[in-house]
């Protein structure tokens, strides 16, 4: 069984929205437990073998919670190493924290990022829906075949 976390902040509702799609993606593949969370232990990220972060993009950057969050990873010297890692958010008019984060996960912390993060503007559609169910079902399936 395959340990699957999906992080996120949402100040509107909207990435939030986002996560939750991102979750029934996940749960549609066998053999994958996926936990959806705002705050998690830092200790406790060890535990998983996939790790998404959703985050909105304010002012051209991730969020000052999941910056420390990883700043705090990093300070610990937790090892994240190989972990599959993955991104996604909701943005006004930029949109670049997704992709801040996937590059601190590659380049910071050596995980096994997927490409590209996902990125919907303001309020996601039932398309944005459609698309955050594949990108948890994608994520997933390639956690799972991971050994």
């Amino acid at each position: 069984m395959k340990n699957f976390l999906i992080l996120y902040y949402s100040r509107t509702g909207n990435t939030e929205k986002m996560a939750k799609a991102v979750e029934e993606g996940v749960k549609m593949v066998d053999g994958v437990e996926v936990d959806l969370m705002y705050h998690v232990a830092l200790e406790d990220l060890v535990e998983y073998d996939a790790i998404v972060v959703g985050v909105p993009t304010y002012h051209h950057d991730m969020t000052v919670g999941i910056k420390k969050l990883f700043e705090d990873v990093a300070v610990k010297n937790i090892n994240l190493k190989d972990k599959v890692g993955g991104a996604f958010g909701s943005y006004g008019w930029s949109g670049e924290a997704p992709k801040l984060i996937l590059e601190i996960m590659k380049n910071r912390f050596e995980m096994s990022i997927i490409e590209a993060p996902l990125h919907i503007r303001y309020v996601p559609d039932s398309a944005g829906l459609d698309k955050c169910r594949e990108f948890g079902k994608r994520i997933a399936e390639i956690t799972s075949e991971k050994e």
